[in-house]
């Protein structure tokens, strides 16, 4: 089973049909248990528990007769806390019965509260709950609930006759919702800005996952699997890798269902990279929701970078090369800036200071956009 998209929510599997089968006819038994010889008068809880009813009386093998109520309290994926009768059920056919109300669910029990003040009036002889799910977590009122198929917790679910604004009740299995995950992001700036240290960072507070090119490549040329063995071939050569061997490796990464979110380091380079990796995330259900500019003036790159290359030793750290790695950047890396910028994702973020000060930088930005991770 796949992730499935109701209206502006995404939806990912959570029950199956045979749990949900054995739960069903738990209750059945359960039920028959406490009948004995008696007729049982089902109320039925429109919309919601249609399903579970149809399926209660299939593996119900004792008389019974089944009756139909219809309540409103759902708006979207919240109670409104509001119970509005909508159908409501003849006295007569209750009066001097044992009847067993048959709810698709109890969470909060508002809507329990109202059915059982209003049956009463209706003077049964006895008066049951049965519930295929239960949220033990959230339901807090004085009635009991006679059988439970299942407890679960305070999640919305989908599916087997529950609904997210009326879609939904035909799927066989029980879909939970996807939790907000946290938006994706795309660390920017000039080679030598300090991305990398700000991402590695930020992915440790956040919990983000970290995607840097760099890294994909070693690991995936390391490992020799296919996308690196073709990375190799180009890398040898001195040529550069095709974005389509880059995107492989990304949406390796991006399709992990337990991420809270990525942090992009190195990616996209250009345009054309944006938009390709615009089409990536939207097949995936996601999208760029911030580049963090990472602004350090070229004389202050310079200065930094020939400094790291006189402790470090590294060669390429000479100025001249400095100079030329800027030059490249501002030609073909920097209108990145206006493409994000024309959709109003392009945040500028001061990058001069010591590290916990621009990193502060960056975590106030993220607070400000209420950027948050999901529970």
């Amino acid at each position: 089973m796949k992730e499935i998209k109701l209206h502006d929510r995404l939806f990912v599997p959570y029950i199956s049909k045979e749990k949900i089968l054995q739960a069903v006819k738990k209750i059945a038994k359960e039920i028959e248990n406490y009948a004995k010889d008696d007729n049982i008068v089902f109320v039925s809880i429109l919309k919601g528990a249609f399903v579970f009813s149809s399926d209660l009386l299939k593996h119900y093998t004792k008389d019974a007769s089944i009756e139909f109520y219809r309540l409103k309290s759902y708006e979207g994926t919240t109670s409104t806390g509001n119970v509005e009768i909508l159908v409501d059920i003849d006295s007569k056919l209750l009066a001097g019965k044992k009847v067993i109300v048959l709810e698709d669910i109890v969470d909060t029990g508002n809507t329990l509260v109202k059915i059982i003040s209003e049956l009463k009036k209706k003077n049964p002889a006895e008066l049951k709950i049965a519930s295929l799910f239960l949220k033990p977590d959230v339901y807090d009122k004085e009635y009991a609930v006679d059988f439970v198929g299942m407890e679960i917790p305070n999640k919305f679910i989908v599916g087997y006759g529950l609904d997210y604004d009326e879609l939904g009740r035909n799927i066989p299995e029980i879909y939970v919702l996807k939790e907000k995950r946290m938006v994706d992001i795309v660390l920017f700036g000039p080679p030598g800005a300090g991305k990398g240290t700000q991402a590695q960072i930020l992915k440790d507070k956040l919990g983000l996952t970290y995607i840097a090119t760099g890294d994909l490549f070693r690991h995936h040329i390391k490992n020799q699997t296919k996308l690196g063995k073709k990375a190799k071939e180009f890398i040898d050569k001195g040529n550069l890798v095709p974005d389509e061997i880059t995107i492989g490796m990304i949406e390796e990464i991006v399709k992990d269902p337990n991420s809270r979110g990525f942090i992009f380091d190195g990616f996209p380079r250009t345009v054309k990279q944006a938009e390709v990796l615009d089409k990536l995330l939207k097949n995936k259900d996601l999208i760029i929701d911030a580049l963090l500019f990472l602004d350090v003036p070229d004389e202050k790159i310079i200065k930094r970078l020939v400094e790291r290359g006189r402790t470090s030793g590294r060669s390429d750290d000479n100025e001249e090369t400095i100079k030329h790695r800027l030059h490249q950047y501002h030609n073909f890396t920097e209108p990145v800036k206006e493409y994000y910028k024309k959709q109003g994702k392009f945040y500028k973020i001061d990058g001069v200071g010591d590290i916990d000060e621009i990193n502060q930088r960056l975590l106030d930005v993220i607070k400000d956009l209420k950027l948050q991770v999901r529970d």
